[in-house]
């Protein structure tokens, strides 16, 4: 056999991410505000096209990829939104185990360094932000996804603006309230509402507000507008709200601080009257999982006003959006 046939029945593994593809998306602010805007754009188009299933436009857009998820935290929506939109645009997702370790068996430098080999993608949901961005920088050839840390939750927040664009039209002008601890949905929300000309409201008791340092970025991502306004009263955050947004008041790591968190949110409860307060059109909105009969009230959680699960649907389309633009930008 010659070597040209040889080539022909044994092809060279894919490329690695083209050079005009994005490096990664490690926080909501590694995009621009237009670039931001699209990706939301495409993951409705994608939403629609995915009927289509293997004849959708993009059902190979990703042939020969392989993306590799690595967890140290438990999942169940970004998992299996990962891993479906992987398949569904044509490529292989890989789940390391647990046991890889991000910086326990080896460095974090070094796994990067030998993912990068291998692989086109990885996906990473872990505690610390400076592990994301570590990574990411060890390996430049290789895309980086943070699909959550302590400090951001970028991929929530596509899904979240999407879900509010569908049900509230146009974003631009809009106000979302968030309700409850400054965390690391809050901070991405503020980036990507204030970038889209959302206006943020934050309602967190003393001690568990935003970060100094998002206050300080907010003026900087703000466009048409927009602004982040910090409170302490919940009633007068939710007002003239399109939605309300809550999160667990105890996330994953701070299981010893439950009871304390549980005293000190206790007037932050979604409640009823609370989405009284927003007005009769307010959503509801919910990262999940959520601990029903704490951070919100049962009656909320299974209202029409409730969102909840239109915004789990989307991680999947946005985050498609998101692979599509990271490896195949012509795609996208």
């Amino acid at each position: 056999m010659t070597s040209a046939a040889r080539a022909a029945a044994h092809p060279a593994p894919a490329p690695p991410a083209s050079s005009n593809a994005r490096r990664g998306f490690t926080s909501v602010r590694d995009l621009t505000a237009d670039e931001l805007e699209h990706c939301l754009a495409l993951a409705a188009r994608l939403k629609r096209e995915r009927s289509l299933g293997a004849c959708a436009p993009t059902a190979a857009a990703l042939s020969g990829r392989h993306v590799a998820l690595l967890f140290d935290k438990l999942s169940l929506r970004t998992r299996m939104t990962f891993e479906v939109a992987v398949r569904e645009l044509g490529a292989d997702a890989v789940a390391l185990p647990a046991e890889a370790g991000l910086g326990g068996r080896e460095p974090v430098v070094d796994v990067a360094r030998n993912l990068e080999r291998w692989v086109h993608a990885v996906v990473i949901r872990t505690y610390a932000q400076r592990i994301v961005e570590e990574f990411a920088a060890a390996a430049p050839n290789l895309v980086v996804v943070n699909a959550l840390t302590d400090q951001e939750h970028p991929c929530q927040a596509l899904a979240d603006y999407l879900t509010l664009r569908e049900h509230i039209g146009t974003l631009r002008g809009a106000t979302l309230a968030f309700v409850g601890d400054g965390n690391n949905v809050a901070t991405s929300l503020v980036h990507a509402g204030l970038m889209l000309g959302v206006t943020v409201h934050v309602a967190s008791p003393s001690g568990y507000t935003l970060p100094d340092t998002v206050v300080q970025q907010a003026a900087g991502l703000a466009r048409h507008g927009a602004r982040l306004d910090l409170f302490t009263d919940p009633r007068e955050a939710v007002r003239g709200a399109a939605a309300v947004y809550t999160d667990v008041w105890t996330s994953m790591g701070q299981e010893a601080e439950a009871a304390e968190r549980r005293r000190v949110f206790a007037r932050y409860q979604v409640d009823r009257s609370l989405m009284n307060a927003a007005g009769p059109d307010a959503r509801f909105m919910h990262c999940l999982p959520a601990h029903r009969g704490e951070e919100v009230t049962e009656d909320v959680f299974e209202s029409p006003a409730s969102v909840v699960f239109d915004q789990a649907e989307n991680r999947l389309h946005t985050q498609k959006a998101l692979l599509l633009a990271l490896l195949a930008p012509q795609y996208a």
